[in-house]
């Protein structure tokens, strides 16, 4: 079973453009994305999907592997298809790791891909249990809630499940995927549907098309950067590492 990383780096990104060409403390942004990825045993190849030379300018930098696509994919899960489609790329499990997650880390990924081998679903995702309730109504914050078998039910920016007693237990969802290549295929012939224009969340159409998607539960969060002033939380985090 081969597994691949892309990492997905578009620069203009519409609530922060040409963040993918940042730099966080000593290093750029991508680079510790980078790093990150390739310290993850789990994978036989990491690529990053870039959709311009100035990115692929930058990505030289650090000789990071690195595939052109094209610049109208509205999703990473879209350059994910195109490599595949294209045949640039081939693996049986295809990781999305967003470029604007530099603390995503190897025991996340050992969590996402526990039952990639002998589980039947078609995507892996993770989920956190939330501790701050702000998060809880934050619609920049996803909610999920699960089966018993940990398949999503649905996703939601929305606080799901309602709560009518104070002991509801709420869980964001952690945007890590890992896609079978016949899941992405699948995906490539979905439309839109009502329910990912409504949420604006990818992962719906997934859902409403009859893909199954297993989440697991982790402890640890990520800290993406969304917008500009997330750098100056996240250099904080690069700090606390030295």
């Amino acid at each position: 079973m081969k597994v691949v990383c892309v990492i997905p780096a578009r620069l203009n990104s519409k609530r922060f453009p040409r963040k993918v060409l940042s730099r966080l403390g000593s290093k750029p942004l991508l680079q510790w994305v980078w790093d990150a990825a390739c310290s993850c045993p789990q994978f036989d190849e990491v690529v990053f999907a870039v959709d311009h030379p100035e990115t692929v300018a930058l990505v030289k930098t650090f000789q990071a592997d690195y595939f052109m696509t094209d610049e109208n994919c509205a999703t990473g899960t879209d350059r994910l298809i195109e490599l595949m489609d294209s045949e640039q790329l081939e693996g049986d499990i295809w990781v999305n790791w967003q470029g604007d997650e530099p603390f995503i880390n190897q025991a996340m990924i050992e969590v996402l891909l526990q039952s990639a081998a002998d589980d039947t679903s078609d995507i892996w995702t993770l989920k956190k249990q939330i501790t701050d309730q702000e998060e809880v109504y934050s619609p920049h914050v996803v909610k999920v809630v699960t089966d018993l078998q940990g398949h999503a039910l649905y996703f939601s920016r929305a606080p799901i499940p309602y709560e009518r007693v104070e002991t509801s237990i709420y869980y964001k969802h952690i945007g890590l995927y890992a896609y079978r290549a016949s899941a992405l295929k699948k995906i490539h012939k979905m439309c839109q549907t009502p329910l990912e224009k409504t949420e604006s969340l990818e992962q719906l159409r997934f859902m409403e098309g009859g893909l199954k998607i297993k989440v697991h539960e982790t402890c640890h969060d990520t800290q993406g950067i969304d917008v500009p002033e997330d750098l100056l939380v996240a250099l904080k985090t690069v700090s606390a590492f030295k």
